[in-house]
């Protein structure tokens, strides 16, 4: 497992960040044997929500044992200070611990989101008190859409984050507008020493009308193993990005893993992933 520093908050953090996800609806065993296989694989660094169903209910029992060798994230999508205040503070109940490495606004992906969470009586000030008391040692920001990219640029004008979260894979790479953005963003990143992190690493397109969702994530995911290389080995290419978020969905753990152990050449990627006639943007149709 390779691992890169997250900004300026320094830690060391493998680029297979572990997307909880894929916890919200399985049950403790499963969820157990998912984050095993995780650390075993070299990850160390854990992305949880308060809206991920009961994910942060499945991590608490195993805080005991593995606080010490995690960087524990989680978010909060209310806006307003005091809902995400209580909802701060329900998510260290659940995840049975006294502390997070990092406290991120969550789906933060257009400019109205952001004056919300940004403005006075924002869950911003949620944030910085949670910060200033001990509960959480850094803020970031989080987000979906074609617009992700443009707003965590503008959140990151505002507001000094830590790190940021937003999409990247190589069809949305393909789209000039959101490409620009999205290098304006590493630009600002690189200026800041934010940690930036990725989600929709292997998103294929929208599950199509009247299909069988064969998994848990809200968009139908890459499923072999050689498309989910390429599509890891594209992203990972990006020396800007941090880490990469697994998808939401235990059973697609292992193969990702496995990518990021056996990386192929970016041209290679590129080639592979470019033969998907159906390979599209997750937010044509958004559906969170």
């Amino acid at each position: 497992m390779e691992y890169r520093r997250l900004g300026r908050t320094g830690h060391s953090s493998s680029v297979l960040v572990y997307g909880a996800a894929a916890l919200g609806d399985v049950d403790q065993d499963t969820a157990d044997a998912s984050v095993r296989e995780a650390l075993a694989a070299g990850i160390n660094h854990l992305d949880v929500a308060a809206s991920y169903g009961d994910a942060e209910l499945r991590l608490g029992p195993m805080m005991a044992d593995i606080r010490k060798d995690v960087f524990l994230a989680t978010k909060t999508g209310d806006r307003d200070r005091d809902a995400a205040w209580t909802s701060i503070n329900r998510s260290l109940e659940r995840l049975q611990t006294d502390r997070l490495d990092l406290l991120q606004l969550h789906a933060v992906g257009d400019l109205d989101d952001l004056d919300r969470a940004l403005g006075a009586g924002g869950a911003i000030e949620a944030a910085v008190r949670a910060k200033e008391e001990g509960l959480v040692a850094e803020i970031g920001i989080t987000g979906h859409g074609d617009q992700a990219a443009a707003t965590h640029l503008e959140a990151l004008r505002r507001f000094p984050f830590a790190t940021v979260l937003t999409p990247l894979n190589a069809v949305l790479w393909r789209d000039p507008a959101y490409r620009e953005n999205y290098e304006a963003l590493v630009a600002e990143v690189r200026r800041q020493d934010v940690g930036l992190m990725t989600i929709k690493t292997v998103s294929r397109r929208n599950w199509p009308d009247g299909a069988e969702q064969t998994h848990s994530t809200w968009y139908e995911p890459l499923a072999t193993a050689e498309k989910i290389r390429a599509a890891v080995s594209w992203v990972l290419a990006h020396d800007e990005v941090t880490g990469l978020a697994t998808a939401g969905d235990v059973r697609l753990l292992g193969m990702i893993v496995d990518a990021e152990r056996g990386r192929m050449p970016v041209e290679d990627a590129e080639a592979l992933l470019g033969g998907d006639d159906e390979y599209s943007s997750p937010f044509l149709h958004m559906t969170i």
